[in-house]
C-alpha cells in the first residue's frame, strides 16, 4: 500500500510538472501584440441582463465613455422583473445613436424559459456590426481603452478574442478563493490558446464575429444547457488559427464577486455543468490535470500521516510547490492578482475541496434554472 501511494505521488507530480513546464509557463512569457489600426471596425457591445437595474446604472456610463470611434451597445432585457427594462430604455433615449434595446418577454415555450442563450441570440441578430464584444451587467471595463484593446486582436483569420474577466478585490477568504479560482481558470484557457488548442472563454470579457456565430448555427447544439454561451461556444468554434488572447491590463473587465458561499456554490454548479460537453481531447487534457492534483494530495497526505519515506515525500512536495509557485506567481503578477500569492498553499487545498463538493452535488442533481 505504501509503495502504491509513493508511485501515485511520483506520477501525479510528474504529470503536473509537464503541465507547468510545457504549457502554463508559456503564458508567463506571453505579451499581447497590440496592433494600432488606423481603420477600426465597428463594434457591437452586447450586454444581456436579468434583474440588473442597479448594476446597469454603474456599468453603462463606463461603456459610453470608451475611447473608440465606432461602437453601439445592444442591451438585452432577459425577462427581468425589476426595472431593468426601464433603465435600458432611459439610456436608449439619452444615447439614441449608440444604444439599441432588445426586450425578451416571458415565454410559454419550456425550451426557452430561463435560457440566456435564447436572449443572447436575439441580441446578436439585432447587432449591426460583425465584431461583437460581450460583457456582463455586473462588470466594469478596467479602462476607457477596453474596446480598443480587445478588438485590436481581430484581423487576418482571427474570429475569437479571449479576454480576462477578473473579480473585484474585497476582504474575506471567500473573495480570495473566488479570485484564485478565476486566476487558475484563466491560466489554463490562456495557456491552451497560446499553444493553439483553445477550448473556452468567459462571457465577462469575450469577443467574436457575428459571421462565426451565424455560420456555426449559434448556440443550437447546446441550447438546452443552461450555461455555455461562452465556454461551449468557444469550445465548438475555436480552431488553431481563428483565436487570439488579449491580456493587456487595459483590456480587463472587473466583476462584482458573489457575497455569500451559497450564491457562489450555485454559480459554480451551473458553470461546471458544461464541462461534460467539451470535445473529448479537452476532457482528457483537463481531466488528467485536475485528477493529478487530487491524487497528489491524497497520496501525499496519507504518506505524511503514516510517515513512510518521509524525506522523499517532503522532497517531492517541495519540488512540486516550488514549480507551481514560480509559474503561478508570474501569472498572478501578469493578471494583477499579486495579493493572492502568499495565500496559494491554503487556497489550492480549499479549492480542491470546494470543486470536489460541487462535482458530487452535480452528480446528484444538476441546477435546473439560470441566474446571473
Amino acid at each position: 500500500m505504501e509503495l502504491l501511494l509513493l508511485i501515485i505521488l511520483i506520477i501525479s507530480s510528474l504529470v503536473q510538472l509537464c503541465y507547468y513546464f510545457c504549457l502554463f509557463q508559456k503564458f508567463t512569457q506571453y505579451k499581447t501584440n497590440y496592433v494600432k489600426k488606423s481603420n477600426k471596425p465597428g463594434v457591437s457591445v452586447i450586454i444581456c441582463a436579468k434583474d440588473e437595474a442597479e448594476n446597469l446604472n454603474r456599468l453603462l456610463p463606463a461603456i459610453y465613455q470608451q475611447n473608440y470611434p465606432d461602437f453601439e451597445i445592444i442591451l438585452i432585457n432577459d425577462r427581468s422583473i425589476d426595472n431593468t427594462l426601464e433603465i435600458m430604455e432611459k439610456f436608449e433615449e439619452n444615447y439614441p445613436h449608440k444604444t439599441r434595446v432588445v426586450n425578451v418577454p416571458f415565454s410559454k415555450d419550456d425550451r426557452l424559459r430561463g435560457n440566456k442563450k435564447y436572449a443572447l441570440t436575439l441580441g446578436i441578430k439585432a447587432a449591426k456590426n460583425n465584431h461583437l464584444l460581450f460583457t456582463d451587467a455586473d462588470c466594469q471595463p478596467a479602462s476607457t481603452n477596453w474596446i480598443t484593446y480587445m478588438t485590436s486582436q481581430f484581423g487576418g483569420k482571427t474570429q475569437i478574442v479571449l479576454g480576462y474577466g477578473k473579480y473585484r478585490k474585497e476582504s474575506g477568504f471567500l473573495n480570495k478563493m473566488i479570485r484564485y479560482e478565476t486566476l487558475q481558470t484563466a491560466l489554463q484557457y490562456f495557456s491552451f490558446a497560446i499553444k493553439r488548442i483553445p477550448y473556452m472563454g468567459v462571457g465577462r470579457n469575450l469577443a467574436y464575429t457575428k459571421e462565426l456565430f451565424i455560420n456555426n448555427n449559434g448556440f443550437y447544439n447546446h441550447l438546452d444547457i443552461l450555461s455555455g454561451d461562452d465556454d461551449l461556444f468557444v469550445n465548438e468554434t475555436a480552431t488553431t488559427e481563428n483565436t487570439e488572447i488579449c491580456i493587456n491590463p487595459d483590456s480587463f473587465t472587473v466583476s462584482i464577486p458573489k457575497q455569500s458561499l451559497q450564491a457562489y456554490i450555485h454559480q459554480k454548479r451551473r458553470h461546471i455543468s458544461t464541462s461534460d460537453k467539451y470535445q473529448l481531447k479537452f476532457k482528457i487534457l483537463l481531466g488528467l490535470y485536475h485528477s493529478s492534483i487530487l491524487l497528489f494530495w491524497i497520496s501525499a497526505i496519507n504518506l505524511l500521516l503514516i510517515q513512510i519515506n518521509f524525506p522523499i515525500v517532503i522532497g517531492i512536495i517541495f519540488v512540486r510547490y516550488i514549480t507551481m509557485a514560480w509559474v503561478q506567481n508570474r501569472a498572478a503578477k501578469k493578471l494583477q492578482e499579486e495579493d493572492l500569492i502568499i495565500w496559494f498553499p491554503v487556497l489550492e487545498i480549499s479549492l480542491i475541496i470546494f470543486q470536489l463538493y460541487i462535482f458530487v452535488r452535480n452528480l446528484i442533481k444538476k441546477p435546473s434554472y439560470w441566474t446571473p
